[in-house]
């Protein structure tokens, strides 16, 4: 009878929690200045792009730079879409040369910390220089639109410089979460048919630091596509550079031009693929393609996190994750925010590093996972 209780007890408490009904509205301040500033301008809007979805998916695509326009917004034959369709665009261009060819062009891009404390800026003016100086070595590396490029790496600025270089050129990036082991590179790589891997020598963690070159090593052992790898200096660890297979980072960078001019490609081209976990059997590659993906991670971005101008955003998610592709990489940058970015230990040295940050870093919005904290309230 006991255990009876228990269950009924424990059903009505979930059920509690899934029939969540309580609202908490915001203060009229900050609805003055919102982007959606009251339920019901929500609603209307929601109404209009459930009326006419082309029209409201339309209106938010002509926000950005097309090279070509579509010729339909959408073509839907269930279970296939093709979003802005006959366009052509680059996720690069919009997400750097837009603001470089505005005001934004001395606004800080990013913000970074390292665990130990060293700080770096990029402005929006020197992240398209280095994205383009980038683009130019994978170019001069044989890299062509459509190749696919791992990427393995700690959460450093050069991390995004990589990826938004790849798009630039029209090639396929795989960021692949630097947590992983060796095994999990050799599947991802393998399944993408990889033709290079970007990795730094290491990254720091808890006051320490861990060798990725080491890992990719023995990772591309049997990767057969895999021509080139180049390795970024970051903790200066010791590590084998193989002849003909691996570059240092800081070398290539210093042949390279400083521009380099976006590939117009299609709105369906392949943007990036991101591989699921993997713990429930073999990971399996989830493809992103260019424009419907950049409407979508841009305009969720904007109306969710309600982005303005003067904001600094501090999101905790890994790059190597969907949410640090949109909401670290493209959806910020697409509206021209200001991204603070964190390589290192949430609670090292102290259980308070995030209250540090957004305190001396005067960060106005902070996302993070429930996870976290959780692991705070412990």
């Amino acid at each position: 009878m006991a255990t009876e209780q228990t269950t009924g007890q424990s059903s009505e408490s979930i059920s509690s929690v899934l029939s969540e009904r309580r609202k908490f509205p915001p203060m009229a301040e900050f609805s003055s200045s919102a982007h959606i500033s009251s339920m019901e301008q929500y609603e209307q809007l929601y109404a209009d792009a459930a009326a006419d979805p082309d029209k409201y998916w339309g209106d938010l695509a002509s926000q950005f730079h097309w090279f070509k326009p579509w010729d339909s917004v959408l073509e839907w034959n269930a279970p296939y879409a093709k979003w802005f369709n006959g366009g052509k665009t680059n996720i690069s261009y919009n997400a750097l040369d837009v603001h470089v060819n505005s005001w934004r062009k001395n606004k800080a891009a990013i913000m970074w910390e390292g665990e130990e404390g060293n700080e770096r800026i990029l402005t929006y003016g020197e992240l398209h220089r280095q994205v383009s100086k980038f683009a130019n070595v994978l170019k001069i590396a044989g890299i062509k639109p459509g190749d696919r490029v791992a990427v393995y790496m700690g959460m450093v600025p050069e991390l995004i410089i990589a990826v938004l270089a790849c798009a630039r050129v029209g090639a396929v990036h795989n960021v692949i979460f630097a947590g992983f082991a060796a095994h999990a590179i050799t599947e991802r790589v393998n399944d993408s048919r990889a033709k290079m891997v970007i990795c730094a020598d290491g990254t720091r963690r808890r006051g320490g630091s861990i060798n990725l070159k080491n890992i990719v090593d023995e990772a591309i052992v049997n990767t057969p596509s895999v021509r080139n790898v180049i390795v970024l200096k970051v903790t200066n660890e010791q590590i084998t550079m193989h002849d003909g297979m691996d570059h240092w980072w800081h070398d290539l960078m210093g042949l390279a031009e400083d521009e380099c001019e976006a590939a117009q490609v299609d709105a369906e081209h392949p943007l990036f693929l991101l591989y699921t976990s993997g713990s429930t059997g073999k990971p399996k590659g989830i493809l992103h393609t260019t424009g419907g993906y950049m409407v979508h991670a841009a305009a969720s971005f904007k109306y969710v996190f309600d982005i303005k101008d003067e904001d600094i955003y501090f999101c905790t998610a890994d790059v190597g994750w969907i949410t640090g592709h949109s909401y670290m990489v493209y959806g910020p940058l697409l509206n021209g925010a200001t991204v603070f970015m964190y390589e290192g230990a949430p609670n090292y040295p102290q259980w308070d590093r995030f209250w540090d940050i957004i305190n001396r870093h005067k960060v106005t919005i902070f996302y993070t996972a429930p996870t976290a904290i959780r692991a705070f309230i412990r």
